[in-house]
């Protein structure tokens, strides 16, 4: 595609900006010009002040003033963003041209979708807890570091972060622990794993695909409930939590100087919970979640334990910070999906809430356990939208 006007003025702002503003909570309008299609299978998404319109550049080709006339008029800047940078360039400088204060979002949704943010959970003198956030999909990742030594936990895909953090930090991967095998994203563990030596550690009741039920290809070693891993001055420690998946697990982080922190992959979200479906069995998994979630999980938690999930559904969640953690009696609080119900109640309420089950995440379980391979470009394929393993908000 070839745009006659000059774009070399035209000022762009990098993901990480880009995700600044949307923390921020200011008023933000985003322009986004690609097709009805992209757009819907993943938006930009930010807090209740951001405003966004779906207008695809071929518009501002075919018809420039009609184009121009469906834009707002009461807004300061306009965020331009297309799927690689270079439409949304030529659409921001009409813009520009037209009176309208406008910027393109460089590399567009492709480097939005792969933006990673790192930033610390906690930093103490026993060592840290760091997030890091794939935010245009809500994913969350974390890495425990102390006394020269790093566990991570659910790993997503592009492993260079990670290292960069461990080794900016001085120390040495020893531990990678997936809380189950995901669904809605590839994971970064097994790579980790072949490009380090550091174990990978997953349940082996999640090395088998639950709709081909063929065993994984990969090398793991078995989690068990209870089973404890020591890195540095910090205690972790095994809970067995099957219901999203059969082999899903929580990682209680215990610290010396009394801090709890959970991090439950799947199991509990800071809004909502993992759904019991994505395995093909909804109506027989459903029960077992229940045993999970309201008998076997309170027992190991305290309310001022921190529950660090592996995703969040929108920005609201954001505690103000950039963090997406919260203390159990908060969550407790604000989760209404978590509220005391019967199983004949709580198995309705579950039925009643599953969101579609996107065709991807079978293939995506078979990347992760080793029965396919997946190049870059099927992998973004594959991973393209945002997570959806939570329940509903809608009935």
């Amino acid at each position: 595609m070839t745009f006659t006007q000059d774009q070399s003025t035209v000022t762009e702002i990098s993901p990480r900006e880009l995700y600044a503003r949307l923390l921020s909570a200011q008023p933000l309008f985003i322009l986004d010009v690609r097709n009805e299609d992209e757009f819907k299978r993943m938006p930009i998404e930010g807090h209740a002040t951001l405003r966004t319109l779906n207008l695809p550049y071929y518009d501002f080709i075919e018809d420039e003033e009609a184009a121009l006339a469906r834009m707002p008029n009461d807004v300061e800047e306009v965020i331009v963003i297309c799927a690689k940078g270079g439409s949304s360039q030529y659409v921001a400088e009409i813009l520009n041209n037209h009176g309208y204060r406008a910027v393109s979002v460089t590399d567009g949704t492709i480097g939005w979708g792969n933006y990673y943010d790192v930033r610390d959970v906690v930093s103490a003198t026993w060592g840290r807890i760091v997030q890091i956030a794939r935010p245009a999909r809500g994913d969350l990742s974390f890495a425990i570091i102390s006394d020269g030594q790093a566990a991570l936990i659910d790993p997503l895909r592009h492993t260079n972060v990670y290292r960069e953090l461990i080794e900016g930090a001085g120390a040495k991967l020893t531990t990678i622990l997936d809380t189950h095998v995901h669904a809605d994203h590839i994971s970064g563990g097994p790579a980790l794993s072949k490009e380090t030596g550091a174990p990978y550690y997953i349940h082996p009741y999640d090395a088998i695909h639950p709709i081909d039920m063929l065993p994984a290809v990969i090398a793991y070693e078995p989690l068990r409930d209870g089973q404890v891993f020591q890195i540095g001055q910090v205690r972790i420690t095994t809970i067995w939590y099957p219901g999203h998946t059969l082999g899903q697990v929580n990682f209680l982080a215990e610290t010396l100087d009394g801090g709890r922190y959970l991090f439950t992959g799947d199991g509990i979200f800071l809004r909502s919970f993992g759904r019991p479906d994505l395995g093909g069995k909804g109506e027989a998994w459903t029960p077992i979640l229940y045993r999970s979630m309201f008998e076997w999980l309170p027992r190991h938690l305290t309310d001022d334990t921190m529950i660090l999930p592996a995703h969040f559904s929108t920005l609201e969640e954001d505690a103000g910070n950039g963090i997406f953690a919260a203390p159990y009696k908060q969550v407790l609080a604000q989760n209404d999906s978590l509220k005391p119900r019967t199983l004949e109640e709580f198995t309705s309420f579950v039925l009643s809430h599953l969101p579609v089950f996107p065709p991807e995440y079978v293939e995506i379980k078979r990347v992760n356990i080793g029965l396919v391979e997946a190049c870059d470009g099927k992998a973004s394929e594959l991973e393209l939208g945002k997570n959806i393993c939570a329940l509903s908000g809608e009935k």
